[in-house]
């Protein structure tokens, strides 16, 4: 080649042959995510099981001569499994980047998500209700039977009453007149998540698209009600996904979170919820939804700290176990 000729530019290739995550690329192989949503479906189950006695600082404490934990205790503490250094040194770092260049080493298994014998089923059931508590499907019933309706919300009335002359306050009172009712009203309004269904909030809105670069709809509001205290926690939420040749409606992003936050809820759980609500519909080749929220019940109450703001992740498939394409996420939901 002459040497002061230019050397010529390669041409541009198109994305599905230098994109490891696409399905089109050859060396693209399906990932085993079936583990990380089953045991993110076991710890949700959990945190609405059976009540649990809590451990006490002496039981988690470590004491070499102390008697072996029950077998009950040994599952409340799967979480705290230790790693040693030689077991990470062994890992294997190699993993396909979605660009090769890319490459980043792979986030260690997850030995630090919980898991119980729960959910031998899948959780989000498309024919009835996703995650139903025991009177959830009693109250969606009584959409065709006004009277149960009624009869429902006359005794929700009777309860707001009850805790109106429990404070010291008179329910007849000119300024309380009728607020027994409207909160009672209100209250059905705040838990309106139980009676939707994913399927009607999906609505047929998935569409294929050979698209495989993240997709995120940031800065959801959502409002829901700690369960632990019947108070609001209120806040932002984030959400995106690697499309494996479908997407979805970006208005039924926040119409899924919407459903899942009109309820009594934990943050924890309700960020899990979310994405495994959409990992089930798209089955995409990754999830992450992030979010960051202020509880009254830490602000109004309790240790009282206005400033105090709650963060949490769930991350399943690519967004789970590839670090670069994690940063990739995190970085674009802080750009403001």
């Amino acid at each position: 080649m002459d040497p002061q000729q230019p050397t010529p530019r390669p041409k541009a290739m198109p994305s599905h042959l230098v994109n490891g995550h696409s399905p089109l690329h050859p060396s693209f192989a399906l990932e085993d995510d079936q583990s990380d949503r089953d045991q993110t479906y076991s710890s949700i189950q959990t945190s609405m099981g059976p009540h649990r006695e809590p451990m006490s600082l002496e039981e988690l404490s470590i004491d070499e001569n102390a008697p072996p934990p029950s077998a009950s205790q040994q599952r409340s503490a799967v979480q705290y499994e230790e790693v040693a250094d030689a077991d990470i040194e062994d890992i294997e770092l190699k993993v396909a980047a979605r660009d090769r260049r890319d490459a980043a080493p792979m986030t260690p298994a997850a030995t630090s998500r919980s898991q119980s014998p729960f959910t031998a089923n899948p959780t989000v059931d498309f024919d009835g209700l996703s995650w139903p508590s025991v009177g959830t499907l009693a109250r969606l019933n009584e959409r065709e039977n006004p009277e149960e309706a009624k009869a429902r919300l006359a005794k929700l009335s009777g309860a707001v009453r009850t805790i109106l002359e429990c404070i010291g306050e008179d329910p007849d009172r000119e300024g309380l007149h009728g607020t027994p009712e409207r909160y009672a009203k209100a209250m059905m309004f705040f838990t309106k998540g139980y009676e939707e269904n994913l399927r009607n909030i999906v609505n047929g809105a998935v569409f294929h698209e050979d698209h495989d670069e993240l997709v995120i709809v940031k800065d959801i509001e959502v409002y829901s009600l700690c369960e632990h205290h019947l108070v609001p926690f209120t806040g932002k939420m984030h959400i995106g996904y690697i499309p494996s040749r479908r997407v979805i409606g970006l208005s039924k992003l926040a119409r899924i979170a919407e459903m899942f936050s009109r309820r009594l809820q934990v943050q924890e759980r309700l960020t899990k919820q979310v994405a495994l609500a959409l990992s089930e519909v798209l089955k995409p080749q990754g999830v992450a939804v992030v979010m960051e929220s202020s509880h009254l019940c830490m602000v109004m109450r309790g240790v009282q700290k206005g400033g105090a703001t709650t963060t949490t992740s769930c991350m399943l498939g690519a967004m789970r176990k590839r670090a670069k394409t994690r940063d990739e996420f995190l970085t674009l939901i802080n750009r403001r």
